[in-house]
């Protein structure tokens, strides 16, 4: 199986998850032409053209206990109140097809403007102050998940490959020497602002519950702490707004370091995957590679 599951990611590309998006359609009734491919990473993304409907296709089936989990965390949150993407109910949640265990959310119609860092930052402080009903499991935080199969299966230099996996080795160390003085509780686990969107009725809606997880929330905070004093991808007005509506800056906390090393690592491994795709792709992978192979260097990354 585990061969298989290999098998099935070495070719995920853009066309496979479109042939399991159709057959996933298909199989509850829905219309597929005219499908739009709107994100490859992790899953593949598609909107329906005939309703409003996102279908989501994952790697392989080792992700089926993932999808169940985002069902579940869908449906305790909607029932907490809290503006969160919803699954389909009336259809079979998740659909397994060759292997991928597919998934159908409400599309969310977009408004005329994008969340702000202070929502994000107001909305990850709410998140956190929920409790984890009895009967939810989650797991906890492990930022090393992917990277063995991502590692496993990239079509990237031999020489990459060495300085990942020694980087990798590097990090493990200094995570286990990680001391959080935060109680653990819900936890989004990809907590930058592209996963909260804002629909026509200007309401603030969270997104994408793959990496949820129960765990220290420093987690949650880190990326945008990265994507700021790292990457310089929020001005210091954003920035500010994104703190003073959570409380509190990962900036000065003795961990900060370790977890932006993880962060960067985890940015550059994901998009690691998808370089065949394009030479896009493939042009912002040599530039995150490069800036991990120099601590001190400024980062020229671009979001994706």
């Amino acid at each position: 199986m585990a061969v298989d599951a290999a098998r099935s990611e070495e070719g995920f590309t853009s066309a496979a998850a479109t042939r399991v998006m159709v057959a996933a359609c298909r199989a509850v009734g829905l219309d597929d032409r005219d499908a739009e491919l709107i994100r490859l990473g992790e899953n593949a993304l598609f909107r329906l053209a005939s309703a409003p409907v996102i279908v989501r296709v994952p790697r392989g089936r080792e992700w089926l206990d993932t999808a169940r989990k985002e069902v579940a965390v869908s449906r305790w949150l909607e029932g907490e109140g809290f503006p969160v993407a919803r699954i389909v109910e009336d259809l079979e949640q998740p659909l397994v097809i060759d292997g991928h265990p597919v998934t159908f959310w409400h599309l969310i119609v977009e408004g005329e403007r994008k969340a702000t860092y202070g929502e994000l930052g107001a909305t990850l402080r709410e998140l956190h102050s929920l409790r984890v009903p009895d009967g939810l499991e989650l797991p906890l935080f492990d930022p090393f998940d992917k990277q063995q199969r991502r590692l496993d299966l990239a079509v990237i230099p031999e020489d990459d490959k060495v300085f990942l996996r020694k980087r990798w080795r590097e990090l493990r160390d200094k995570y286990a020497e990680l001391r959080f003085e935060t109680p653990k509780g819900p936890v989004h686990g990809d907590a930058h602002v592209q996963n909260l969107m804002v629909d026509d009725q200007g309401q603030v809606i969270l997104i994408d519950f793959e990496a949820f997880c129960f765990d220290h929330p420093e987690w949650d905070l880190m990326v945008t702490a990265v994507e700021h004093h790292s990457l310089g991808w929020q001005t210091d007005a954003q920035y500010a707004d994104f703190v003073a509506a959570y409380g509190r800056d990962l900036y000065d906390w003795p961990g900060y370091e370790t977890l932006r090393g993880l962060q960067e690592f985890g940015m550059t491994t994901w998009l690691m995957q998808n370089v065949r795709e394009d030479e896009k792709t493939a042009a912002e992978y040599r530039r995150r590679i490069a800036g991990l192979r120099n601590d001190d260097a400024p980062r020229d990354w671009r979001p994706w």
